[in-house]
């Protein structure tokens, strides 16, 4: 075990940060699209319904077809990182989506009642009321979502866009568990880490109180 990891050691650092990088910036975006879409369809309601179909259609492709279905776009084909990034983009949408909708409808009505005859404006309803009151259920859908990610992004090697399933897909091509191993170890171990952390925060977020100065 010494000889393998003084022979890949450098290597698996290098996919390690690889791989979370592709995870890092595939959050990034689902962030930035999936929690304002959820906040969009609370306030519009009739819209709920196809547009988290849509995301959970998404969902249900298998991961190898959503890259194969990318590579001929010309943007993206261009780099296979960037195929692989809009690919777990994808992916991570639906928990997004849905908990951040989910969160702010499971909201008691009549809390949001009283910040409005108190005089808020629905911008503050939404960072006051809103989103503080549904924190807990949004980071449970950050915390799929990243965990899935981190999954997913192994298959990203098949399109060329590294990270650790390098390694899995040398180590099955060569009949080699060392080598699956050595992606797969490590790809288990950051979704366990990024799962910790946010169950971290989740049960920060849900804490009366907390974040309040």
């Amino acid at each position: 075990m010494s000889g393998f990891l003084a022979q890949y050691g450098t290597e698996i650092r290098t996919l390690t940060l690889e791989h979370l990088w592709l995870t890092g910036a595939a959050m990034l975006f689902a962030s930035l699209i999936g929690i304002p879409t959820g906040i969009w369809l609370t306030r519009h309601e009739r819209w709920s319904s196809p547009v988290i179909g849509f995301v959970n259609v998404i969902q249900t492709i298998p991961s190898l077809a959503m890259f194969g279905f990318l590579l001929p776009l010309p943007w993206l084909g261009e780099r296979a990182a960037r195929i692989a990034i809009m690919a777990l983009t994808g992916y991570a949408l639906l928990p997004i989506v849905r908990n951040t909708y989910a969160g702010i409808r499971g909201i008691d009505p009549t809390i949001r009642d009283v910040a409005r005859a108190l005089g808020m404006t629905q911008m503050q309803l939404l960072t006051k009321v809103d989103l503080p009151l549904a924190a807990g259920v949004i980071l449970a859908g950050l915390r799929t979502a990243t965990v899935t990610c981190v999954g997913i992004a192994t298959i990203a090697a098949a399109v060329g866009a590294g990270g650790l399933g390098e390694f899995i897909f040398r180590g099955v091509a060569s009949v080699d568990n060392r080598l699956v191993l050595a992606g797969a170890v490590p790809a288990a171990l950051l979704a366990l880490a990024a799962d910790g952390l946010l169950g971290l925060l989740e049960r920060w977020a849900q804490i009366p109180g907390a974040g309040k100065s």
